[in-house]
């Protein structure tokens, strides 16, 4: 007897909730990039959003002397007293924002505590207002949760950053919740408080309006820029933002898979239900480490940010000496977010016309060996994306190839 093992000979199809939405673009380079450099090829990645540094050691020793002390059992549904008690202490010292323990949620990545949130509170057809370039996640997660994504496009003349009137223009009665993040995955730019001001003004005449706010690279700025939360800067709205942050990009834990949030009690538990039916609690040691994360030794922060500030400042230079490229400097993350619009219309030296962003990233990765990712896997085009996460002699190396890619377009 020969059993079928073909899918589509087995007659499987996928819920129309996924239907439309794929593996992400960031992981389909990254799975190419890697399969040519098994394959000898010298390939450059500068597509990986995390950062190249390690976890600080006392933050390993913490997970070490947890596990000894025999914590790696089952934890509370959402996140330990401990950990909860380190993240109110937190929020109240970095952005004057209180919380009670039971406003406090932790998941497994700030990922899931995006998908908590609107699988908690959206109706088929509500509407979720963002801000592009957006990080890829964000209307994927809407759209699982059965929600309509309203995408507004925000150009490098505003900054990448959401304007009031784009805003205004796009709520309706159908509007559930406005997502912003800064500074922002893949732009870089940061919203000050003058920036945000317009947004709230407009967020406090529409009170069925909810806040999404993505603040995890906030420790990650630049040049004396002051980082902000909405919920702080306009208290009138705290009761209906969600302030979500994590451990991953500040203390380098990516792997440790802790994300938490503040938000409105009554919401806190929504999104507990949903986890309580998914993963339930969050790694014991991870939880243990991100209490030492958050109230340890914070020093080393400002250390790791002139270092990624130094490669910022090298990477836009490069690029911006590039006939055809055109790079905006970032506020903050670890990402430029550069035109490219220069270079579209020109040939390659194999005779294939460059049309589209993501046609330059194709070349660039199979003629220069330099792996990054289109701007229209984030939403706008034409644009790219360079993640600055790895060593100052590898970003050298992969400007020099992309300078004498775009040398060789004709």
């Amino acid at each position: 007897m020969t059993i079928n093992t073909k899918v589509e000979e087995a007659g499987f199809s996928p819920a129309s909730r996924i239907s439309a939405i794929g593996v992400s673009e960031i992981l389909k380079i990254g799975a190419r990039a890697q399969a040519m450099k098994r394959d000898g090829k010298p390939v450059i990645i500068l597509g990986a959003g995390e950062p190249d540094f390690d976890t600080p050691d006392h933050i390993k020793r913490a997970a070490t002397a947890a596990m000894l002390r025999g914590e790696t059992k089952y934890t509370a549904l959402d996140g330990t007293p401990e950990l909860k008690a380190a993240i109110r202490k937190k929020f109240a010292r970095e952005n004057e924002l209180s919380y009670e323990q039971d406003e406090i949620t932790v998941a497994t990545g700030a990922k899931q505590v995006l998908f908590n949130a609107m699988m908690a509170t959206l109706d088929p057809g509500d509407e979720v207002i963002i801000p592009t370039p957006y990080w890829t996640s964000y209307s994927d997660i809407v759209e699982i949760a059965e929600g309509k994504p309203v995408l507004i496009a925000c150009d490098a003349k505003a900054g990448f950053r959401l304007q009031a009137e784009q805003l205004e223009a796009a709520i309706t009665p159908r509007t559930r919740w406005v997502m912003l993040n800064s500074p922002s995955n893949p732009s870089g730019a940061a919203y000050s408080a003058d920036d945000y001001r317009p947004l709230l003004d407009v967020l406090l005449k529409h009170p069925h309006v909810w806040l999404l706010v993505d603040d995890m690279y906030e420790h990650i700025v630049y040049d004396e820029f002051r980082f902000v939360t909405p919920a702080a800067l306009e208290p009138r709205l705290k009761n209906r933002t969600l302030t979500v942050n994590g451990v991953s990009k500040a203390y380098a834990m990516t792997g440790w898979r802790i994300g938490y949030a503040g938000g409105p009690r009554a919401l806190i538990k929504a999104m507990a239900v949903v986890q309580s039916q998914s993963t339930s609690c969050p790694s014991s040691i991870s939880q243990a480490a991100a209490v030492e994360a958050l109230t340890g030794p914070q020093d080393f922060l400002k250390e790791r940010t002139e270092s990624f500030k130094r490669r910022r400042d090298l990477v836009v230079a490069a690029l911006n000496a590039i006939d055809g490229l055109d790079c905006r400097v970032p506020e903050g993350a670890f990402y430029t977010f550069s035109g490219c619009s220069g270079v579209l219309g020109k040939t390659t030296p194999g005779g294939q016309r460059i049309e589209t962003d993501r046609d330059f990233c194709a070349y660039l990765l199979e003629g220069a060996h330099v792996a990054v990712v289109p701007g229209s896997a984030f939403g706008l085009s034409p644009f790219f994306r360079i993640s600055y996460a790895t060593s100052e002699a590898e970003l050298r190396e992969a400007l020099a190839r992309i300078a004498k890619a775009c040398a060789d377009l004709h």
